[in-house]
C-alpha cells in the first residue's frame, strides 16, 4: 500500500506542475532535506539553464527534455517519500534515490540521480530523434559529462590515470569544481530550438575549457565511461549507445573526424592516460 501511494503521490506532484517551469525548480529543490541541499547545486543549476533555454515550455519546448525531466523529478518524489515512509520503489531510479537520502554521500547521489536521467534518455529515445542533429549533439554531450563525472567519484583512475585523486573533489556534486562538468551555460547556446545552427558550428562555439574537458577527457574515455556506467547503473544498454569514438543516442549526429583535438587536448588526453 505504501509502495503504490508513493508511486501515485509522485506522480501527482510532477503533473502538478508538468505545464510550470518554475514549479520544476521548486519541487526539485523540495526533494532534499535541509542537510542534503548541497547535493542539488548540480542539478538545480542544469534545471535552470534548461528553464532558460525555453526547453521545458509547456508548448514551445522540448518534449524530449520535459519528459527526461518528468522521470527525473518522478523518481525522486517517490524516493523521497519512500525514505519517510517505508516501502518498495517501482523503478530502480526512485530506489536509488531512497538509498542515497538514507545514506547520502556523492557515490549514492550519482547512482540515483544518473539512473533516473538514464531511464529517461531509454524510454524516450523516439522523441529525441525529431530534435536537430544539433540539438541530440547536445543531449549526447549532456549524458557523457554525467557519467564521466560519476565515474571521477568511483573510478577516478579509470579516467584520470596519475592525477586519480583529483577525481573524487573534482565530481563531487557539492562542491563549485562540478560545475566544470555539469553547467552548460557557457558552452552550449542558450537558445531553443537551434534552428540552422549545425553541429560544426555548436562545436566551434565550444569554449576552450570545454573543449579540453571534452576531447581531452571525456571522448578518448568514453568505452571505459559508458562500461563503467553500465555496470554501477545496472543498465546493459549504455554501451550501445557509443561506438568507434562517435556519440549514438537517437543516431549518429557528427563523425568522428569533427573531434580534432589541437595540442592543449592531446596534451590532457596523454597526461590523463591510465597507465
Amino acid at each position: 500500500m505504501k509502495s503504490r501511494f508513493a508511486a501515485d503521490e509522485a506522480e501527482r506532484r510532477v503533473r502538478a506542475v508538468r505545464d510550470d517551469p518554475a514549479g520544476r525548480v521548486a519541487l526539485a529543490a523540495e526533494a532534499y532535506p535541509a542537510a542534503l541541499v548541497g547535493y542539488g547545486r548540480a542539478e538545480l543549476a542544469f534545471l535552470r539553464w534548461e528553464l532558460a533555454r525555453g526547453v521545458l515550455h509547456p508548448e514551445l519546448g522540448s518534449p524530449w527534455w520535459r519528459a527526461v525531466n518528468d522521470r527525473l523529478l518522478r523518481d525522486k518524489m517517490e524516493g523521497r517519500i519512500l525514505a519517510a515512509e517505508g516501502g518498495t520503489a517501482s523503478t530502480p531510479g526512485a530506489r536509488g534515490w531512497q538509498e542515497f537520502l538514507a545514506a547520502p554521500s556523492p557515490s549514492s547521489w550519482y547512482r540515483a540521480h544518473n539512473r533516473s536521467v538514464v531511464s529517461g534518455y531509454l524510454d524516450h529515445v523516439e522523441l529525441a530523434v525529431n530534435e536537430c542533429a544539433a540539438e541530440r549533439f547536445m543531449i549526447n554531450v549532456t549524458l557523457a559529462r554525467m557519467l564521466f563525472t560519476h565515474a571521477l567519484i568511483e573510478r577516478p583512475g579509470l579516467l584520470l590515470g596519475r592525477f586519480a585523486r583529483l577525481g573524487p573533489r573534482a565530481g563531487d556534486p557539492r562542491t563549485r569544481s562540478v560545475g566544470l562538468f555539469l553547467n552548460l551555460r557557457n558552452v552550449f547556446p542558450e537558445v531553443y530550438p537551434l534552428g540552422d545552427i549545425s553541429v560544426e558550428q555548436v562545436i566551434t562555439l565550444e569554449g576552450r575549457v570545454a573543449r579540453m574537458i571534452d576531447y581531452g577527457l571525456i571522448v578518448p574515455k568514453l568505452d571505459a565511461t559508458y562500461d563503467f556506467a553500465a555496470e554501477t547503473l545496472q543498465e546493459p544498454r549504455l554501451p550501445a549507445l557509443i561506438a568507434d569514438g562517435v556519440l549514438r543516442y537517437a543516431g549518429p549526429t557528427v563523425p568522428a573526424t569533427a573531434f580534432r583535438a589541437d595540442a592543449i587536448t592531446r596534451l590532457v588526453a596523454s597526461a590523463t592516460r591510465r597507465h
